[in-house]
């Protein structure tokens, strides 16, 4: 682990516990065991959205292999296991992706293409999930009126926008590529010239990943699917805990507490900062502040009962990974 990615765990998990021990933690634990052994069920719920995001990469894929549906569904599971519970936070789940696309078949050019495309177009599919969020609040403002709120809303989509917007506009423009070139520049010693080759492919991968247009948009509205059917998990979590909600109130919570999630995507499991969004978010919905901190407990019970699966398979994924390359050289040389 860098010293960087520990001290970003640290201090979210020194938040995560700040937040905890400033509200009544008998309240919380209560509110939370009326869920019980509903929580399986919750895990099992979240298997939805996690199947239409490994749809939405399959299509991605511009070779596909035999078993590529599987394969894809077993990658997404394990990159947002890792994304979850492992200390890199959303940063290492990709590249574990990327891995996985390659021992299962994927050309190195493809699996990175297909994971980075599926990540830029997840990452719009969260702006216009949040950005239904962001209507429903403005729409409930008393202090906005009509013509004052069109233009915050607009003023909170091109901030929204702006990352994942700037991500596309370089990776058409050749990313790798450039990237390479920048490191070849302060490292002039160094011979770059395998590395930019690769770089060249993956760029070149890209771009025909998004010159298919009709997969590019299925895959588009599944991830924007995966990201509505959050809603229903919000809407079952909470009915568990016995603070039934509507279903505007549920996308409310989940659009834009996703949204502060993906804002600390650099803090492992967005520790402290999911719990401080659910309290900020809590009294749109009409929640108590331990209710709010008993959901955002909730579902990382829901992040642990699939992730530490996932981490494990990944672990005999990578062992089996290991045992083969040795086979795979030595009949190869012969």
């Amino acid at each position: 682990m860098s010293r960087t990615a520990g001290g970003l765990l640290a201090a979210g998990a020194l938040l995560f516990i700040a937040v905890l021990v400033s509200h009544d933690l008998k309240a919380i634990f209560a509110v939370l065991a009326l869920a019980g052994w509903g929580l399986v069920g919750v895990a099992a719920f979240h298997l939805l959205p996690l199947t239409l995001d490994g749809s939405a990469l399959r299509l991605l894929q511009v070779t596909p292999r035999a078993g590529a549906w599987r394969n894809a569904l077993l990658v997404r599971w394990i990159g947002e296991s890792a994304s979850t519970l492992l200390p890199a936070g959303q940063l290492g789940g990709p590249l574990l992706m990327i891995r996985q696309l390659i021992q299962r078949g994927a050309t190195a050019a493809d699996a990175v293409a297909a994971v980075t495309v599926s990540t830029t177009l997840q990452s719009f599919a969260l702006l216009v999930f949040a950005l239904l969020g962001v209507a429903l609040l403005g729409g409930r403002a008393a202090a906005f009126s009509a013509a004052a709120s069109w233009p915050a809303l607009v003023l909170v989509a091109a901030a929204l926008a702006l990352c994942p917007a700037l991500f596309y506009l370089l990776q058409r423009r050749g990313l790798f590529a450039q990237v390479t070139h920048l490191a070849a520049r302060f490292a002039p010693k160094r011979d770059w010239s395998q590395l930019q080759q690769h770089a060249h492919g993956i760029d070149s991968a890209l771009q025909t990943a998004y010159r298919r247009r009709a997969p590019v948009w299925w895959s588009f509205v599944l991830l924007l699917c995966g990201w509505i059917a959050g809603v229903g998990e919000m809407w079952l979590i909470l009915r568990l805990l016995g603070s039934p909600v509507s279903w505007s109130d549920a996308l409310l919570l989940e659009s834009l507490g996703q949204a502060i999630r993906a804002a600390a995507f650099a803090i492992p499991g967005s520790l402290g900062v999911q719990e401080g969004g659910y309290l900020l978010l809590a009294p749109l919905a009409g929640l108590r502040p331990d209710v709010a901190l008993a959901l955002s407990l909730a579902k990382r019970i829901r992040e642990l009962l699939l992730g530490i699966p996932g981490l494990v398979f990944l672990h005999f994924s990578e062992r089996a990974f290991r045992r083969r390359v040795p086979a795979v050289r030595v009949s190869g040389s012969r």
